[in-house]
């Protein structure tokens, strides 16, 4: 048995805890991350890609904050694509399909070169709690015992995780890795959180010299190259040499839907065997089926999972029905006739933690020092969970510094939005980004994610110095020529920027709005691309943008409304009994969260917001009477005292 310290331990090896971990010692915080498995590090156990509708903003989000998702996608990327182009730039979402062992090495390796980050394997099995009821460590299976200012739990579907084949089952976290028994236990027994059980599922891979591919339509990448990061990283080297290998679109037939109607018996899910709630956005094949009766064929989508091998993802038909049937359904879709499984599709149940036990830092409101993302919070997705996993990391080194924790507003950025969400509604599925679930869309777009967050993350140490004189050198780019072009006057008395406006956004280098009287700037902006299309949808969005911004105003007003932890909702007449229970169970931090409750009406934020300001009057009269008691010199420490407080409150 050992016992060693740290500042801060992350449980799991997935994306959360991969970014989690990144994110701690970034911060100079000393960090041990413990998976069960260092070969199955930030393993794509699901689709072989990173990005799409509104996950696309998170991984670029996570890069603005110097996080290593991006990065990895970028050197894996054997496919890449921006979504929703039809669309207006808001929701414009990049994709990239990956090589998932090259994914998996890169951030292996990205984490292991970190410095003040030590990687290890081991099984977590319990917590170390102390006196003062805080969580300071963990202990593994072998009983070694490894003490930290904050830990930061991120561990996927392996808690009590169990994999249906049909109507058999089996224990794991998933295919090929056992589950997380004791560490289950250990919150629902040793730390008392309220927990629940969801489901989710993924396709069977399939050989690709078994698929005739002339009966699918070839789907390519885009033809400019693109990528994720706002900061490249030389030492991160690529590491396919294709990087626009071909997905292949295909459809299930009427033969495909009936053989799963004849089957449901064997279904798990329909026999009763499934006590999980699945997701409703990435429903297996055969809640299609029954769900969609008036449809008699579905997309399915073949993706490549790598440059070196020939197994392909089966996007779109992900089952639990028995090996057998999963045969018979392939081979009824035109183009797999003769298919061979390599893979069998499954689902899986594991536990989680209900996210109202979480405040907006990812904090456990119980238990401070313990931090909690990724799926143990009822989410879904690589890319939401990395994007959990740097917000718990980055609360973690501050909690472990004596630091406050931060939040990240829904106005700010997609994550703000996840993590609003996950603690404010109630969470009956695992949940899923959309760029719907935003307000504030044309603010949040995926292009400008470095202008919202880089700032910001530099202040809080998360940002390397190195990336954040990258991004002060591109925003002095782009104010450059939005200057030049605003004052630059053309044919019809219009500026170059007027013209710019109505280009929705689809502009670059050589738009004809680019003239030749922007010859006066240095020749090497007229070729930025990047540059260009960021001012293209600026100008496209800028008078929404201002009338957005007076919305985000308001919302920031009521934000300035805290709330104390400890603040007692029965001192406030009026409220019904059903919005006091729902205050008291999510304990929300401002007053714009409470009125994002469900069932909380305006009147009673009005009633809150009344209560408060006595509430705040008579503290402030509290700290008046005392400040009569103490002396100068105590007045003058008091000060002193309450000035750092300050002053670490703005950092």
């Amino acid at each position: 048995m050992q016992e060693e310290f740290y500042d801060v331990v992350v449980v799991g090896g997935g994306h959360a805890a991969s970014e989690a971990a990144l994110a701690a010692a970034r911060m100079g915080a000393k960090t041990i991350m413990l998976t069960l498995n260092l070969d199955h590090i930030a393993q794509m156990s699901c689709n072989p890609c990173i990005g799409g509708i509104a996950k696309g903003h998170v991984v670029r989000e996570i890069d603005a904050m110097g996080g290593g998702m991006g990065l990895a996608a970028d050197a894996s990327s054997i496919q890449f694509r921006m979504l929703n182009m039809t669309k207006g730039p808001a929701v414009w979402s990049p994709r990239s399909q990956c090589d998932k062992w090259v994914y998996q090495r890169i951030m292996k390796r990205m984490l292991e070169r970190t410095e003040n980050l030590t990687v290890r394997q081991a099984l977590v099995c319990s917590f170390l709690v102390s006196a003062d009821h805080r969580v300071c460590g963990v202990v593994t299976s072998v009983g070694d015992r490894f003490h930290a200012k904050a830990v930061v739990v991120a561990t996927g579907t392996f808690l009590r995780g169990k994999m249906h084949y049909g109507l058999q089952h089996f224990p794991g976290g998933r295919a090929g890795d056992p589950p997380s028994m004791e560490l289950s236990d250990a919150l629902r027994n040793q730390l008392k959180l309220r927990m629940g059980r969801l489901k989710t599922g993924t396709p069977p891979r399939v050989l690709a010299r078994s698929i005739d591919f002339s009966k699918m339509k070839p789907q390519s990448g885009d033809p400019f190259e693109e990528h994720f990061s706002f900061y490249p990283d030389d030492s991160i080297r690529p590491c396919v040499s294709n990087h626009n290998m071909n997905c292949y679109l295909t459809y299930s037939s009427r033969e495909t839907a009936e053989i799963v109607r004849e089957n449901l018996d064997k279904a798990p899910l329909y026999a009763g065997i499934i006590e999980g709630i699945g997701t409703r956005y990435c429903p297996s094949f055969e809640d299609k089926v029954v769900r969609f009766p008036q449809h008699e064929r579905h997309l399915l989508y073949l993706e490549p999972e790598g440059e070196y091998t020939e197994e392909y993802y089966a996007n779109g038909i992900s089952t639990s029905l028995p090996p057998e049937i999963q045969t018979r359904l392939l081979h009824s879709v035109p183009g797999m006739e003769q298919v061979i499984i390599t893979r069998y599709a499954y689902a899986i149940e594991y536990d989680f933690v209900f996210p109202e036990e979480l405040d907006r830092t990812l904090g456990v409101r119980k238990w401070p020092g313990l931090y909690h993302a990724g799926q143990i919070n009822g989410t879904s997705g690589y890319e939401e969970a990395a994007a959990q996993g740097l917000l718990a990391g980055l609360n973690a080194a501050r909690c472990a510094a004596g630091l406050p924790g931060v939040e990240i507003g829904r106005d700010e950025a997609y994550l703000g939005v996840m993590v609003d969400d996950l603690v404010t509604k109630e969470i009956v599925e695992p949940y899923r980004l959309f760029t719907s679930r935003a307000e504030y869309r044309l603010t949040m777009r995926q292009d400008n994610a470095d202008f919202r967050l880089s700032e910001k993350a530099w202040k809080w140490r998360l940002l390397p110095d190195c990336k954040y004189r990258k991004f002060k050198a591109y925003a002095e780019r782009c104010e450059s020529v939005e200057k030049c072009m605003k004052e630059t006057v053309v044919s019809g008395g219009k500026t170059c920027w007027d013209l710019l406006k109505n280009a929705q956004g689809q502009v670059d280098c050589e738009h004809p709005c680019i003239p030749v009287e922007l010859a006066g700037l240095d020749l090497s902006l007229l070729q930025d691309r990047r540059v260009f299309r960021q001012l293209g949808v600026r100008a496209h969005y800028e008078g929404y943008i201002r009338h957005e911004e007076s919305s985000i105003a308001k919302l920031r007003a009521l934000e300035l409304w805290r709330i104390p932890e400890d603040f007692d909702y029965n001192r406030v007449p009026g409220l019904r009994n059903e919005s006091r229970m729902k205050l008291e169970r999510t304990r929300p931090s401002s007053l714009s969260q409470a009125g994002r409750i469900d069932g909380v009406t305006p009147a009673e934020i009005a009633l809150l917001q009344v209560h408060l300001s006595r509430y705040q009057r008579e503290l402030a009269r509290k700290r008046e009477e005392k400040a009569h008691d103490v002396s100068p010199e105590e007045d003058a420490s008091c000060a002193r005292t309450s000035g750092r407080k300050e002053m670490d409150s703005l950092s």
